[in-house]
């Protein structure tokens, strides 16, 4: 079977996932929360309403970067932030 379609509540799983690994990710500095929790905002706010990709098409150029920056002290959250870029752009994000 191929890989199916990223669905609105795909994503918001992931999105739940990233509050899950930040909680337990005590050492992600706190831009990077920032940045993150604005992300989430974004992406909860396009979702529900169907517009508003604007914003969070700007944070996928900084969301790429931290995934890059946690690879190494936290590869779980880097994972998981590599998924939300990839089903953002699945979605035309």
């Amino acid at each position: 079977m191929g890989e199916e379609p990223m669905s609105e509540e795909s994503l918001r799983e992931l999105l739940a996932r990233v509050h899950e690994r930040l909680a337990q990710a005590g050492s992600v500095d706190p831009e990077s929360r920032k940045i993150l929790a604005a992300l989430v905002r974004d992406v909860d706010r396009a979702l529900g309403d169907g517009k508003g990709t604007g914003p969070v098409r700007g944070h996928v150029p900084r969301l790429e970067s931290l995934a890059v920056r946690f690879q190494t002290d936290h590869p779980g959250l880097a994972e998981l932030l590599q998924q939300i870029v990839d089903a953002l752009g699945k979605v035309g994000i």
